[in-house]
C-alpha cells in the first residue's frame, strides 16, 4: 500500500507488523481485515433485523430461495441444498424448522423418487416478502455512503476476488461468517 493512515486500526495493525517484521507481507491486511470486519457487521446488523421478525438468516435463506424459484414457490431438498451451498443435513434442520413454525411444507415428489418437496406455505410467503423489504431496504442504506460508480466498481472487484479465492481454497458448503 502505498498511503497508510496510522489513525486508522487495520492500517495501524499492518504498519505495526513491518515495524516488528519488516519482512512480513501485510499486503492482504487491508483488504481481508476489512471484509472480515464488513461481514460481521452486516451479518450482526441483518440477525437483528430478523430476530425483531421472530426469524433468523437460516429461515431466511431458506423462503428467500423457495421465494426466487417462481411460482408455486417450491423445490427438492436437493435443489435447497444445492441453490443454498449448505449441507442436506442443515437443509433438513432448516426446513424441519420452517414447518414446525407453519412457513413450508414438505410432501413426496409423487415419482418413483424418494426425493421430497419443499413449498412454501402462505405464511412463509407473506414473511419472506416482509423480511426481503426490510433486509434489502437496509443492505441499501448501509452503502449509501457508496456513489452508484463506485458501487459497481466494488461489486466488480469482489466478483473478480471471490472467484479467485474459491478457486484457491475451494467454494465449500459455508453457513455464517466464521464458522464451517
Amino acid at each position: 500500500m502505498d498511503r497508510w493512515d496510522e489513525d486508522d486500526p487495520v492500517d495501524a495493525t499492518a504498519l505495526a507488523w513491518l515495524r516488528e517484521r519488516p519482512a512480513t507481507p501485510v499486503a492482504g491486511i487491508g483488504i481481508v481485515t476489512r471484509v472480515w470486519r464488513l461481514a460481521k457487521l452486516f451479518g450482526e446488523d441483518r440477525r437483528r433485523i430478523l430476530a425483531v421478525a421472530g426469524a433468523d438468516p437460516a429461515i431466511l435463506d431458506l423462503l428467500s430461495v423457495l421465494r426466487r424459484a417462481g411460482a408455486p414457490y417450491q423445490l427438492t431438498t436437493r435443489e435447497l441444498t444445492e441453490r443454498t451451498r449448505v449441507t442436506a443435513g442443515a437443509i433438513s434442520q432448516r426446513v424441519a424448522r420452517a414447518e414446525n413454525s407453519g412457513l413450508v411444507k414438505r410432501a413426496p415428489a409423487g415419482d418413483s423418487s424418494r426425493a421430497v418437496i419443499v413449498a412454501l406455505t402462505p405464511a412463509g410467503h407473506a414473511l419472506v416478502e416482509s423480511l426481503v423489504d426490510q433486509v434489502l431496504h437496509r443492505e441499501a442504506e448501509l452503502i449509501s455512503c457508496l456513489a452508484p460508480h463506485q458501487r459497481a466498481t466494488l461489486t466488480e472487484l469482489l466478483r473478480l476476488l471471490l472467484g479467485d479465492v474459491e478457486k484457491q481454497v475451494g467454494s465449500h458448503h459455508h453457513t455464517q461468517v466464521g464458522s464451517s
